[in-house]
C-alpha cells in the first residue's frame, strides 16, 4: 500500500476520533453540576483510544503535510544512478519544484516550473505506480534524442563528454564491473556517467511527446529507463532530488558513509 494513503487513513481515524469526542462526550461534562465529584471524574476521563487519537493526530497532520507539498525522503536501491547515487543512499525530493500536486490522487494544483534538462528526478514507473523510479531529465516535450555508439544526442547536438577515469563497482553484488567515467555536459551542467567498455548497445532514437519526459540513469548500460520501456507522463512526476541526508555503505559491508551525509544531489 501507498505510504501517503496509508498517513493519509491514519490521518482521518484519530481527527475522526478526536472530533467524534468534542461533539458527543464534551457537551456531557459540560452540563454536570457538582464539580470535584466523582460523577465529573468519570465524565471527564477521557477513554485511552482518545488520548491517543488526540496525541498522534498532530504529528501525524505535520508528516503528512510536509512530505506531501515540501519534502520526501526515498532510499536508493540499486545501482542505476552510479556514481551520482550509490546503493544505500537515503535522499530527499522537493516536492514543489515541479508545481504543488493533491497527496494520493498526485494532480497538481498550483503550478511552478518544469523539469530541467539534467535534473534528477523522482517519478511513479508509467507501468506500475506503486513502483518509485529516479532517473535523469535527458528529453523534455518536443525533443529528438538519440543514443548511438553510447554518445547522447539532443535535437542533432551531440552532448558533450571529458573522460575523468574508471570506476569499479559490483553489479548486483555479483560481478566485478570496470566502467569508464566520463563527466557528461547536459543543460546547463556537468554531471558524471559511467559506461561499459565491454558491453554492446544499438542505436536508438525517440521523439518525446508534449506532457511527456525521456528519462536516463546515469549508469548508462545498466539502468531501466526510457530506452526501454518508454515516456514519464507528467502526471507520474513527484518531485526533484536535491540533498543526500544519510547513507549506508553497502558495497563495503554495512556501516555508515560519512564522506556522503549532506551532499547536494547534481
Amino acid at each position: 500500500m501507498d505510504f501517503a494513503l496509508i498517513l493519509f487513513t491514519a490521518l482521518i481515524v484519530t481527527g475522526g476520533i478526536w472530533l467524534l469526542d468534542r461533539i458527543f462526550r464534551t457537551p456531557k461534562t459540560e452540563n454536570i453540576q457538582k464539580p470535584g465529584s466523582d460523577e465529573v471524574h468519570a465524565a471527564t476521563k477521557e477513554p485511552w483510544l482518545v488520548e491517543y487519537a488526540k496525541a498522534f493526530f498532530p504529528v501525524i497532520l505535520l508528516v503528512f503535510v510536509l512530505r506531501s507539498f515540501v519534502v520526501e525522503p526515498f532510499r536508493i536501491p540499486s545501482g542505476s544512478m552510479l556514481p551520482s547515487l550509490q546503493v544505500g543512499d537515503f535522499i530527499l525530493v522537493n516536492k514543489f519544484s515541479y508545481g504543488l500536486r493533491l497527496p494520493i490522487i498526485n494532480k497538481k494544483i498550483v503550478e511552478m516550473s518544469s523539469p530541467k534538462r539534467g535534473d534528477v528526478m523522482v517519478f511513479r514507473f508509467p507501468h506500475d505506480v506503486s513502483i518509485n523510479f529516479i532517473k535523469r531529465v535527458v528529453g523534455l516535450p518536443g525533443d529528438k534524442v538519440d543514443y548511438r555508439n553510447k554518445q547522447l544526442y539532443i535535437n542533432g547536438a551531440q552532448m558533450l563528454t571529458e573522460r575523468v577515469g574508471t570506476y569499479p563497482f559490483e553489479e548486483a553484488g555479483r560481478r566485478h564491473i570496470v566502467a569508464n567515467h566520463f563527466a557528461e555536459q547536459l543543460g546547463g551542467s556537468k554531471h558524471a556517467i559511467l559506461t561499459d567498455p565491454g558491453k554492446r548497445t544499438t542505436s536508438m532514437s525517440f521523439t518525446v511527446p508534449e506532457g511527456h519526459y525521456f528519462v536516463m540513469g546515469d549508469n548508462r548500460d545498466y539502468s531501466n529507463d526510457s530506452r526501454f520501456w518508454g515516456f514519464v507522463p507528467e502526471r507520474n512526476i513527484i518531485g526533484r532530488a536535491f540533498f543526500i541526508w544519510f547513507s549506508w555503505n553497502v558495497s563495503s559491508g554495512g556501516g555508515i558513509d560519512w564522506k556522503r551525509i549532506g551532499d547536494t544531489i547534481r
